[in-house]
């Protein structure tokens, strides 16, 4: 089964342009050096019905910008990395899109770690709690995350990793994998992203910091895990595109907003 993955953002918290700055990369007349909040949108063809299906990766609060640009019209499933507010501030922006699956017979499901659900049931109290009562609140319905998840025929697998000090989640779907704000790989994980053919991982800028991967770092892992092609996703305005481009070794380069990639979704065995 083949799908197509798109990044809906490749920045920071913060997004570049940043405000307030006026360096080179948040001046730059370059549309890949605009970045929004990072976000990955899946798309495929249901084998059985032939029915498009829309997963995304986190819902950060450019999620509506994000969503009117690719012209999504519905979103079957919602996966979350983890609480952070540039991951999690769009959920309600769901609202529209939920309706209409909702007409289809269900909320959309939103798979999440523990700690994870407990910030949204907290942040969208109008939305989740028992006692809610706003009308127009979003269909939507929460899932403990599990270590594999399907959605209509597509097997979404949690790879764990460090974002400082936290354990969060990243993806692998067939023969691709999204991890962003990682700033260590725990040992097993390495052996859940053998044979991949797109690794798109976080690398924020090559100064160090102590909750994301430099550049290097992300090199690093890179060669390690050998995928056919790598993407660097989660950038600041440290890096221009063009520039670190030119830089990077072969197989390895920066994603941009509006970049898609056909996968192959295939389950490994």
């Amino acid at each position: 089964m083949d799908g197509l993955l798109t990044f809906l953002g490749t920045g920071t918290s913060m997004g570049v342009p940043t405000l307030g700055c006026d360096c080179a990369v948040c001046t730059s007349v370059d549309p890949r050096d605009r970045r929004l909040r990072p976000s990955v949108l899946l798309r495929w063809q249901e084998q059985a019905g032939g029915h498009e299906r829309v997963v995304v990766i986190d819902t950060g609060p450019d999620f509506r910008e994000q969503a009117l640009r690719n012209g999504l019209t519905r979103v079957d499933a919602v996966f979350y990395t983890h609480a952070h507010a540039d991951h999690i501030l769009g959920m309600d922006d769901l609202r529209p899109l939920s309706f209409t699956v909702f007409r289809e017979g269900g909320p959309i499901p939103l798979y999440a770690a523990p700690e994870t659900v407990e910030a949204l049931e907290r942040i969208y109290e109008y939305t989740f709690s028992p006692r809610a009562t706003y009308p127009n609140r979003a269909r939507v319905q929460l899932h403990v995350l599990s270590e594999s998840t399907p959605v209509h025929g597509v097997e979404f697998l949690r790879v764990p990793v460090m974002h400082g000090e936290m354990q969060i989640a990243g993806f692998r779907f067939g023969r691709a994998a999204y991890l962003t704000d990682v700033s260590a790989i725990p040992e097993s994980s390495f052996a859940l992203l053998e044979g991949l053919d797109h690794l798109v991982i976080s690398a924020l800028r090559h100064k160090p910091h102590p909750t994301h991967a430099t550049v290097e770092q992300a090199v690093t892992w890179a060669r390690r895990i050998n995928a056919r092609q790598t993407w660097f996703t989660h950038i600041a305005h440290d890096l221009g595109h063009e520039e670190t481009n030119r830089a990077l070794p072969e197989g390895i380069r920066l994603a941009y907003d509006g970049l898609s990639l056909p996968v192959n979704l295939e389950t490994a065995n």
